[in-house]
């Protein structure tokens, strides 16, 4: 299986949250959510492009997420409160999806400072492993986690994810190659 057509009606609910992809429209949505986390995520993030901040950009990004979804490479999805749908938790991406005999993604994810510690991201994540594994029909998701982010590492391994090794200089964050630690879960009942 591919990802749904629809891919913008896509909707996933865990028992605090709503996961969905978002249209450009929803774009504001989106900035005010890395605004208020620049300087949370950038010890864990790419240095962002100059107009990264503005509207324009993530309208731009999230347009393209939905080109990548309809082609089957990605499928990013927003988090939010089902209290609360006006405003960004998080977010989850199911990148680089291979499909044939590969089936696997990488997978990224990132949550608002003031929602950390919640366990949202690990009831997020746990829904983004099944709708994966479930309806997708993909066999492995790696993640790649600098082995300074203790918090999630935490989540990964509460999930089930297992480390497979140390990637040195895999990434450049924030300015510098940074190791990485390659955690993997596999849907085993695809074997």
């Amino acid at each position: 299986m591919a990802l749904p057509k629809q891919i913008e009606k896509l909707r996933v609910q865990t028992a605090r949250l709503q996961l969905c992809p978002l249209p450009p429209e929803k774009a504001q949505m989106v900035l005010d959510y890395h605004l208020r986390n620049r300087d949370f995520f950038r010890p864990w993030n790419p240095k962002p492009s100059k107009d990264f901040y503005s509207l324009d950009c993530q309208a731009e990004k999230l347009a393209g997420d939905l080109a990548e979804a309809q082609a089957g490479r990605l499928l990013r999805l927003w988090i939010f409160n089902q209290t609360n749908p006006q405003r960004v938790l998080g977010h989850i991406a199911l990148s680089n999806i291979v499909w044939g005999a590969f089936r696997s993604c990488f997978l990224g994810y990132s949550i608002d400072q003031h929602q950390n510690g919640k366990g949202y991201m690990t009831e997020a994540l746990g829904a983004a492993v099944q709708l994966a594994f479930g309806p997708l029909k993909l066999h492995r998701l790696e993640a790649n986690i600098m082995p300074q982010n203790a918090a999630s590492i935490r989540v990964v391994e509460k999930l089930g994810f297992v480390c497979e090794g140390n990637s040195p200089k895999y990434l450049k964050i924030n300015g510098h190659w940074e190791d990485h630690l390659h955690y993997v879960i596999r849907n085993t009942a695809l074997e």
